[in-house]
């Protein structure tokens, strides 16, 4: 089982939107997060003139998939200041530093190189990075640690509200046989399928929302029932090419994130639905026995608690 983390974030000036620092207690990694209209203010903070990693971000607008970009400096404030502001899309920068002073170039390049690779496995941004970085090669205990800094910029990055390294679907973590760590399971065992006239689509639930599973296959048409926020959304995904047009169908070409299981099935019917009477699992359960089942069980912990 995962051990919990705190993480501490300082605000300068007392607001949500401004600078903020951050730090999961008891490591070495630090994190300064800045809106790009105060971006003169990096220099006062000595945490960003070091080597280091960025992530420059797109504030997220309707249904299409933001931009970021992921670089790396031996001074991340000089480089920010004198090279990116060229880059028009952004509007918030988060600078991932040390603070000790281990972290080399070829740290920060293999950092740089991992990260690139988990955001566009998580493909939650649309990246804005032109060349693929190439992984350094560093020694197998600094290659661990770096690691180890890899899921602390992960778990900061989310806390701050940017969990552009998220997979949608999480796998599962289940006991190993011995005294050793959790495996991770990535089993369809909680998929929901739901179909109506020739359509088929596949979804899970997470602790986001719904996730529309990729090779889902969804209407073409809309009914006069359905929501306005839906049809919108569904011109987007065909725009942004996240939905194709095929003989007769639509399909769904990745994965993709609804707020609840009954917008996920009105995407797909083309109709208003109620979700959780709409999708079932593999043995024939509707998403609403789960429900109910999980109140159920939920009911009578309090009730026991409270005996």
């Amino acid at each position: 089982m995962p051990y919990g983390k705190s993480v501490r974030i300082f605000l300068p000036d007392a607001t949500v939107t401004g600078i903020r620092h951050a730090e999961i207690v008891n490591r070495t990694g630090q994190t300064v997060a800045c809106p790009r209209t105060r971006l003169d203010e990096l220099k006062q903070w000595p945490e960003t003139a070091k080597p280091g990693i960025y992530f420059l971000f797109e504030a997220r607008l309707g249904d299409s998939k933001p931009l970021a970009y992921i670089g790396e400096s031996e001074n991340v404030a000089d480089r920010l200041l004198t090279h990116d502001r060229k880059k028009e899309f952004w509007n918030d920068v988060v600078v991932f530093t040390s603070k000790d002073e281990n972290l080399t170039k070829s740290h920060i390049k293999y950092l740089e190189s991992r990260l690139e690779a988990s955001a566009k496995t998580a493909d939650r941004y649309e990246l804005e990075n032109g060349n693929t970085p190439t992984l350094s090669s560093l020694p197998r205990a600094e290659r661990d640690a770096m690691d180890e800094l890899l899921e602390d910029i992960r778990l900061v990055l989310g806390t701050l509200g940017y969990p552009i390294l998220e997979p949608l679907v999480q796998p599962k973590a289940v006991p190993s046989s011995s005294n050793s760590p959790p495996l991770l399971d990535d089993s369809p065992d909680d998929e929901l399928t739901f179909r109506v006239h020739n359509l088929v689509a596949r979804g899970i639930r997470t602790n986001e929302g719904f996730v529309l599973k990729k090779g889902s296959t969804a209407s073409k048409t809309n009914s006069d029932s359905i929501s306005g926020k839906i049809v919108k959304m569904k011109e987007q995904l065909l725009a942004d090419g996240r939905l194709i047009d095929q003989e007769g169908h639509l399909l769904l070409a990745e994965d993709i994130l609804m707020s609840s299981s009954s917008y996920a099935a009105a995407l797909i019917a083309g109709t208003a639905r109620s979700g959780p009477q709409s999708w079932f699992t593999s043995n024939g359960k509707s998403l609403k026995e789960l429900e109910d089942a999980a109140l159920a069980l939920s009911a009578a912990a309090t009730a026991t608690d409270g005996a």
